[in-house]
């Protein structure tokens, strides 16, 4: 039977669970689902299938319950709630932090999260509804309410003295925030500082008051960027009157780059993040036939686009055996393109005042690519057919495929931004139509010119 003190990577704790079920070992399980974290469990748990998923719940112990449901995606947890009563629900919200119920109880059914309000005294419902009132998806949403404060006129041994009085505090405190008597932000105290200095000196002698704030608007997106850039552990978060309302710890924004870099892969391919692999087969159909009806809609295009030199191919069999090329490559190099400019616009390394020098680039790398591949697939047909005047027309195309997928590759992207539609889930479908139209006409169109 596995140790759970053994076991160490995500392949080695699906093995040892599988063994479990099939040994029906109720302690064994419980045992290795007790000895890792909650965020650990809950890869676990989206890695099962439903029905293994309800017996392993059962072994997570009630303080883990809530932690655990905020780390899976939004369709497990949906599964998992949907078995759980309304008592357990109420029992789990309690058990976590004001930012975190905040997150739990939008993913609960109306009734049920009437019910976990109403389990709460005003000053904690009070609270988590202000947190509730900002987006998801912004620093209010992301903040914690639960904040170290003290004003500037005391010394370090009060605060000292304050922080023992309190006996514990919050998770990743790096710092103390610093405020006057109407709440109002006036700089940051770091623990270091306190710390290290005379106990006898007041806070204003040595607290920081150049660290940036974070406005409660600000989209989840820069926060984390602002916390790359100055590796923070956390921020103050203000109102637009300067008025403290929390702050943002490094473990949330961790937890929104992965998401970021989870949706971006998905929407790539216009799937959700939060799709249960393991979800029935016919709903996981019908979401993917969306997309696949959208590619065939853009492969029916390219291909009336072929038909309409019918003639042509029925003349020049090679130009069919070869037609495939064009395409293939202008693909691939307006899907490198493409890629860069979404990776570079979710960095914020995009925008108006350096599209033509990336637009200028692009062009040239398109270009450059596209007479060094055309050389090599000319020589190749040449070789291949013994026809020189085909190496020249797909050399032609391939140039003119290649340099317009460069093109297509930045332009898609900064207009889809533009229009507020997600580049990462139309990008793909509209360039693949462009460098299949343009490489089939250049081509097709070229050997209609030149070889009849």
């Amino acid at each position: 039977m596995p140790d759970s003190s053994s076991v160490s990577t995500d392949e080695d704790r699906q093995r040892a669970i599988a063994e479990i079920m099939d040994s029906g070992s109720v302690q064994s399980a419980r045992n290795l689902i007790h000895a890792l974290p909650p965020a650990e469990v809950a890869d676990l748990l989206e890695s099962l299938p439903r029905s293994q998923r309800k017996i392993l719940w059962d072994y997570i112990e009630l303080k883990d319950e809530g932690d655990v449901l905020l780390e899976v995606g939004d369709e497990v947890r949906e599964s998992l709630i949907e078995d759980l009563e309304t008592a357990e629900l109420v029992a789990i919200s309690e058990n976590l932090d004001i930012d975190d119920l905040a997150d739990f109880v939008q993913s609960l059914p109306n009734k049920v999260t009437d019910e976990v309000l109403q389990s709460m005294n005003k000053q904690y419902r009070d609270r988590l509804e202000s947190v509730l009132s900002y987006p998801e998806d912004s620093a209010g949403g992301l903040m914690d309410l639960d904040a170290v404060t003290v004003r500037s006129n005391v010394t370090l041994d009060v605060v000292l003295r304050f922080l023992r009085q309190k006996g514990q505090i919050p998770r990743h405190t790096d710092r103390i925030i610093i405020v006057d008597r109407f709440g109002f932000y006036k700089g940051v105290l770091p623990i270091r500082r306190l710390l290290t200095n005379d106990p006898e000196v007041s806070v204003a002698s040595v607290m920081r008051t150049d660290v940036d704030v974070i406005n409660v608007a600000t989209n989840d997106a820069d926060v984390a960027r602002l916390f790359e850039d100055h590796d923070l552990i956390s921020a103050p978060v203000v109102d637009d009157n300067n008025r403290l309302l929390g702050r943002i710890t490094i473990d949330d924004v961790v937890d929104v780059i992965r998401e970021d870099a989870e949706q971006t892969m998905m929407n790539m391919a216009g799937l959700r993040q939060e799709d249960d692999f393991f979800a029935p087969v016919v709903r996981s159909m019908r979401r993917r036939n969306v997309w696949l009806g959208l590619n065939l809609a853009t492969a029916f295009l390219a291909s009336w686009v072929a038909s309409q030199f019918a003639d042509t191919l029925d003349q020049i069999v090679t130009l069919a055996i070869l037609m495939s090329i064009v395409p293939s490559m202008g693909g691939i190099a307006g899907s490198q393109t493409l890629t860069l400019m979404i990776r570079g616009q979710a960095l914020g390394q995009v925008g108006r005042g350096n599209t033509r020098w990336i637009l200028t680039k692009e062009a040239i790398v398109g270009l450059l690519n596209g007479l060094v591949w055309s050389l090599v697939v000319a020589l190749i047909a040449f070789l291949w057919f013994g026809d020189g005047r085909v190496g020249i027309v797909i050399a032609f195309a391939l140039i003119v495929n290649m340099s317009v997928a460069a093109l297509a590759g930045v332009l898609i992207p900064i207009t889809l931004k533009r229009l507020d539609i997600d580049p990462a889930v139309a990008g793909g479908v509209l360039l693949t139509t462009v460098t299949d139209v343009v490489g089939l006409l250049a081509f097709l169109g070229l050997a209609t010119l030149w070889l009849l």
